[in-house]
């Protein structure tokens, strides 16, 4: 699934090619993705204000509200020059801006989704209980170790909960985890104030290198410009199991964690 920063990277390649563009027409191959898509007629020539991302939400903003457009688990975005090139058999929607401009949603799982939000976009349902942005100052230890509070679960479990945090996915939060020296089996309220604010730090850190590398290669995303990110081939320990750590040697261990595959390092994830 594109994670946080293959989406941004995507936010970050389209910005500048369609902001300020009027919204010129739409064509919608494939209605039926995670939800019906929805792109109201009131939006015909208005002017694309901004492109934000909350989340993994790709937010088109104009006057009237806002579009929210979702990757789900296999989606990418690519511009291309009007008139496009025949649609694949997964090209499910086209955006066409002005200037000859055509955003194209690829989707093999159609697990993706084109939303409207009249207004705030921040009120949407499916916005508005989201936690924390991690790459913002919100993001501390502090405000970890309150929402742990006598909390059970994983703490591996617990940061990519997103109505604690959003965009971490399994990818990120094991990385992270092993930057900050804590076990992801680890119990969240069990982890000290110390240790959390070592994995606030982490998780910036492994967000913002996996940005400077244009997001993680996957098997289903490229960037919109159609090149894939190059962060895979940094990873500690995400996809590693068996193999000796980078940082000790030792061999690293495989567990399944909130149903998740977890690989770690038993000598330098210590229970902090």
């Amino acid at each position: 699934m594109p994670e946080l920063p293959e989406v941004e990277t995507t936010r970050r390649g389209l910005q500048d090619h369609i902001v300020g563009c009027r919204l010129g027409g739409w064509n919608v191959r494939n209605p039926a993705l995670r939800w019906p898509v929805e792109i109201p007629a009131l939006l015909q020539g208005r002017r694309l204000l901004a492109l934000n991302r909350r989340a993994k939400y790709l937010l088109f903003q104009f006057r009237p509200g806002t579009l929210l457009l979702h990757l789900g688990m296999s989606g990418s975005l690519r511009l291309l020059a009007a008139p496009a090139s025949k649609p694949l058999r997964h090209d499910h929607v086209d955006l066409a801006f002005s200037g000859g401009k055509v955003l194209r949603l690829n989707d093999p799982r159609r697990f993706g989704c084109i939303r409207w939000q009249p207004g705030a976009a921040a009120a949407h349902p499916l916005l508005a209980h989201l936690g924390v942005e991690p790459l913002s100052g919100d993001l501390t230890g502090r405000y970890l170790k309150d929402c742990a509070k006598s909390r059970k679960v994983a703490v591996k479990t617990f940061i990519m909960d997103s109505r604690i945090l959003v965009g971490v996915g399994n990818i990120y939060a094991a990385e992270s985890l092993f930057l900050a020296g804590v076990r992801p089996s680890t119990a969240a309220g069990r982890v000290t104030l110390s240790g959390f604010a070592a994995l606030a730090e982490a998780i910036k850190r492994v967000l913002n290198q996996a940005l400077d590398a244009g997001g993680t290669t996957l098997r289903d995303f490229v960037g919109s410009d159609g090149r894939p990110g190059y962060f895979r081939q940094k990873l500690n320990v995400y996809g590693r199991s068996g193999r000796p750590c980078r940082r000790c040697g030792a061999s690293l261990q495989h567990r399944r964690i909130g149903g998740r595959a977890t690989v770690f390092c038993r000598r330098c994830q210590a229970a902090r």
